[in-house]
């Protein structure tokens, strides 16, 4: 399975995107010494997420030995007798199963919702300051995409086309409505 996609942006412009090590190496090359003014967004979320960096002079960390933390949490799951039934003649018992099930859910398509609360987080990092900010995020929760199109349209060019992203709207269909 891939790991999460990440997009990076240096004030307006996107600088990098793609999985964590893709882009951490990428702006380390670019930018060496000086990540401080870099935002890193998880491309599923829109929150902002922090890449370990290190100066490629410096060793890297050291491995520990033996068996690495999984950071396994037991807690409670109260479910039916059938469905403890059903979990039981699974592959790997109920836990691998319910771990494949959680799994398959987290990397579907996200809701409308979801998509809407990813924009907002990229919006809530970046774009605070901008005209009609919040008119811009009424008209978001309220799904009304045209108004939304227009309040946005004299914001940079990169940061409409992530918000796009985001919303999972056709690339030019936000551009389009704002004309």
């Amino acid at each position: 399975m891939s790991e999460a996609s990440v997009t990076a942006f240096l004030a307006d412009r996107r600088i990098a995107g793609g999985d964590r090590a893709t882009v951490t190496r990428l702006i380390e090359d670019r930018y060496p010494g000086d990540h401080g003014d870099v935002r890193v967004f998880d491309d599923e979320t829109g929150r902002v997420v922090d890449l370990d960096y290190w100066d490629a002079g410096e060793a890297a960390p050291q491995r520990r030995r033996g068996r690495p933390r999984l950071g396994v949490t037991a807690r409670e799951v109260t479910l039916l007798p059938r469905h403890w039934e059903w979990l039981a003649r699974q592959p790997g018992g109920a836990s691998a199963a319910l771990r494949r099930l959680v799994e398959a859910a987290r990397h579907g398509e996200p809701g409308p919702r979801a998509r809407c609360d990813a924009a907002y987080h990229f919006m809530q990092a970046t774009c605070g300051d901008r005209p009609h900010y919040e008119e811009a995020l009424r008209a978001l929760y309220r799904g009304d995409e045209e108004r939304f199109a227009m309040l946005v349209s004299d914001w940079p060019e990169d940061i409409r086309a992530y918000l796009e992203r985001l919303l999972g709207a056709p690339a030019a269909r936000l551009a389009a409505r704002a004309d």
